[in-house]
């Protein structure tokens, strides 16, 4: 068995039956394909590279072969590679060119295809197959009017641009997460085109003092699982996080809040077409915070005051939102009940109905609510993150 084999579908099979054509050009950032060639291995995906021959100087072509368990592709041959790969009949489902340097983009965006993977990025477009590019070169480069100009005009074509992500004078490539969101998205159903959704997960922070606040213990997991999912279907998507303890997708837009205030404040802007609420959000906060250090040596009282609610507050401005309600040691029947309390009295689409003892972990026992009944959508995040979805198609 090839060490390939062995990672095979080891996080997901949301790519399974998918192959993978990445081609990688001329650029430093090449030295990044191997760990992305195999994380999109562990997710299911057959892997093919193709090398442009300034590619081989960067990254030896055997360590690509042992990456992806499948023979690289560094020249074409009389079997014309680049055909069978992505014309009629195609064994490639979709081709990601990471990195791109701003020399293979302007050949691919002037129809120019005197290597391996220009020769297949021709193919491929010409097929109305999924294409991505992934730039990776100097910002003053990726500034430059003419390669601006054939970015554009590969957008205009229906090729997807991956990053870049500006780092000071760096148009640096995209994060392997990145690079694995958009195969997904460009693989996965897309009944999510077109649509704009915000997310709002993580936990408030009410504050004592300057060093003290009052919070809970949601990770914020739900919510990111959420934002992925609705990234990876198509959708628009926008992550408002307070506190959380998972990282955040570089990919997707994200603006951060503290106080439930804060997140009050924000409301404001909302113009999506849905709203999902996971977030665990105070009931009450220190009416006043305490100017500095409060002293540790001596007791002290403090009065909460109830803050707003902003499941309400969402709702004058969206008619699609869903919101969660998180119990403890209710039987689903009472679980249910509850969360349908919560439909009614905020005029909501679904409440999504959980027991607080699966906070933080990967799976969760969920009861989801609407107008048209109840359903249990037990399972892993992602599953429920899906069924969750699926209201919003």
């Amino acid at each position: 068995m090839h060490p390939a084999e062995e990672i095979f579908c080891e996080k997901s099979s949301k790519l399974r039956g998918k192959t993978v054509v990445i081609g990688i050009t001329g650029s430093i950032a090449a030295t990044e394909c191997f760990s992305t060639v195999r994380e999109l291995i562990r997710h299911g995906a057959k892997v093919i590279v193709a090398m442009s021959e300034a590619a081989t100087k960067m990254v030896a072509p055997q360590a690509m072969e042992f990456a992806s368990g499948n023979p690289v592709i560094t020249e074409l041959t009389g079997k014309a590679e680049h055909v069978s790969l992505f014309g009629e009949g195609s064994e490639a489902d979709a081709l990601v060119i990471y990195p791109a340097t701003a020399n293979t983009i302007s050949k691919i965006a002037n129809g120019i295809d005197d290597g391996t993977v220009t020769s297949m990025a021709t193919v491929a477009i010409g097929h109305g197959l999924p294409v991505a590019v992934a730039p990776a070169m100097h910002d003053a480069m990726y500034r430059n009017p003419g390669v601006a100009k054939n970015v554009l005009t590969l957008r205009e074509w229906g090729v997807s641009m991956i990053g870049p992500n500006t780092d000071g004078p760096r148009a640096k490539v995209a994060s392997r997460e990145e690079v694995i969101a958009w195969v997904t998205r460009m693989l996965s159903k897309d009944d999510l085109v077109g649509k704009r959704i915000l997310v709002i997960g993580g936990r408030s922070e009410e504050p004592i003092d300057s060093m003290r606040i009052i919070t809970n213990r949601s990770t914020g997991l739900m919510s990111v699982r959420i934002a992925e999912r609705a990234f990876e279907r198509g959708a628009e998507v926008e992550l408002w996080m307070g506190g959380c303890s998972v990282p955040l997708p570089d990919y997707i837009d994200t603006k951060r809040f503290a106080k439930v205030s804060e997140l009050v404040s924000m409301v404001k802007g909302i113009d999506h077409d849905a709203v999902i609420v996971p977030a665990a959000l105070a009931d009450f906060s220190p009416g006043e915070e305490y100017a500095g250090k409060m002293p540790s040596d001596k007791g002290f009282s403090m009065k909460l005051v109830p803050v707003p609610k902003v499941l309400p507050l969402i709702r004058e401005k969206c008619d699609t939102v869903i919101g969660f309600k998180a119990e403890s040691g209710l039987t689903k029947k009472a679980l249910a009940a509850r969360a349908r309390e919560r439909l009614e009295a905020y005029d909501l689409t679904a409440v999504v109905a959980n027991d607080i003892d699966s906070a933080g972990k990967t799976s969760a026992s969920v009861i989801l609510v609407s107008a048209k009944g109840e359903k249990d959508i037990t399972g892993t995040k992602e599953s429920i993150a899906n069924s969750i979805l699926d209201i919003c198609s």
